[in-house]
């Protein structure tokens, strides 16, 4: 495993897959199993501290990304505002507050639950995955929204469907981005789950540009 020190309060990780193979630990588990996960993220923070002296002190955000022979996390202390009255969070370059009187235990489910629904990979791509009650609510923003060279795809899981969208950082900007999740979520809402685990275990529908597909086969809703 590789470690190293980004700044007083952020530390990155890498480890390969042989690595956490080695560690009694298996591909599956670690995006799957919160409580092996877990184990092995503890691991990893008791040698980053016998490493750089990178100590625990507070609540923690983490990123994980997902690389083709490992996984990146990288871990950054939190902070307390100014005014002493919130946490500072870093998130894709902004900051987000949380208040103090919030508990660790959600504060740790909205880490997870926003680390799910947004990964990163190595080649600079946001992908976001979004829940949605029923297939009507996927027409409507068919009819919505048109996503021109931006990779869509549509699963069904569990009896639900998911719109997996994906981003190339070198060809959208940052407020484009975020004015198309805004309209997406709109109709559906953020999913709590990874995208991997939709592609292993749901059904996917279409693979290529959902959206038109859907938009071209649907009339809009009355």
């Amino acid at each position: 495993m590789e470690i190293e020190r980004i700044n007083e309060n952020t530390v990155k990780f890498y480890i390969s897959y042989v690595d956490i193979e080695e560690r009694g630990f298996n591909r599956d588990e670690i995006w799957y199993n919160r409580e092996r996960s877990e184990q092995l993220f503890w691991e990893m923070m008791d040698e980053a501290r016998d490493h750089d002296d990178f100590f625990v002190d507070g609540p923690l955000w983490i990123q994980v990304q997902a690389l083709d022979k490992g996984i990146e996390v990288i871990v950054t202390r939190a902070q307390l505002s100014k005014d002493g009255q919130k946490l500072e969070l870093p998130l894709l370059d902004k900051i987000i507050d949380i208040p103090l009187d919030e508990s660790l235990e959600s504060l740790f489910e909205q880490q997870l639950e926003q680390e799910d629904f947004t990964y990163l990979s190595k080649d600079g791509i946001l992908g976001f995955l979004v829940k949605f009650a029923d297939l009507e609510d996927v027409i409507s923003l068919s009819h919505r929204l048109q996503l021109e060279d931006i990779k869509n795809e549509l699963y069904v899981f569990d009896k639900r469907y998911y719109l997996y969208v994906e981003f190339d950082e070198t060809l959208h900007e940052e407020e484009d981005i975020d004015s198309i999740l805004s309209i997406v979520l709109e109709y559906g809402e953020e999913s709590a789950m990874t995208v991997y685990r939709v592609q292993e275990y749901g059904k996917q529908i279409i693979a290529e540009q959902a959206l038109e597909t859907i938009r071209n086969n649907f009339p809009p809703l009355a």
